[in-house]
């Protein structure tokens, strides 16, 4: 199998990038990346750290993520399943990716950058949502900033009707936990699971 192992393999396998793509990343949010990101309820947040990368998803209503000014992002974490691998990989490296999406919307902004945790009991109680406060924030420090074109989304129809799945053509979460349990010799209750989820995530989701 052909494969490619240089960068100058790389480099002479594509075309080379068009100037427009080139200018598109900065150092700093611009007022339009600003206005994407003050509209996303959902941001994917990519971090590596000893036991590898880790890719994680953050969403709350649209404007969670407060842009403090054009250098840097406050993102308050929620309440979870306390396993921590986005936090864990921060500490011993700071470095993140955020990808920011917009139901509808087509574009989407990348940032990437460092980031800190911070438990300032001030802060966290500044994103309260049902009374419940941010068990933390992070502070991102903006390196590069970058707008993707539609062509992902566009080839995906991630927004379109047509492609929606039904949630019942798919394993259940009690299904899928059953799994994990039997690989560990439990017994686990999928059909209970299921039945009670909705009114534990209500209870739990802040």
């Amino acid at each position: 199998m052909k494969k490619i192992n240089s960068l100058e393999q790389l480099e002479q396998h594509y075309d080379k990038p068009s100037e427009r793509a080139l200018w598109k990343e900065i150092d700093f949010l611009s007022p339009h990346y600003i206005a994407f990101i003050e509209a996303s309820p959902f941001v994917l947040l990519s971090t590596q750290g000893e036991k590898g990368i880790d890719c994680s998803p953050r969403g709350d209503p649209p404007g969670f993520i407060r842009v403090v000014d054009n250098k840097h992002l406050l993102i308050p974490d929620r309440r979870g399943n306390n396993r921590l691998d986005s936090m864990r990989n921060i500490v011993v490296n700071n470095q993140v990716g955020l990808l920011f999406l917009i139901p509808g919307v087509g574009e989407t902004i990348r940032v990437s950058g460092t980031a800190e945790i911070i438990i300032e009991p001030e802060l966290c109680e500044s994103f309260s949502i049902n009374g419940k406060a941010a068990t933390s924030v992070l502070m991102v420090t903006v390196e590069k900033a970058y707008f993707q074109c539609q062509k992902a989304l566009v080839r995906s129809q991630l927004w379109g009707d047509a492609t929606k799945v039904d949630r019942k053509d798919l394993p259940s979460a009690g299904e899928m936990v059953k799994y994990f349990a039997e690989l560990k010799n439990q017994e686990f209750d999928d059909v209970t699971y299921d039945r009670n989820y909705p009114e534990h995530m209500s209870k739990t989701i802040y």
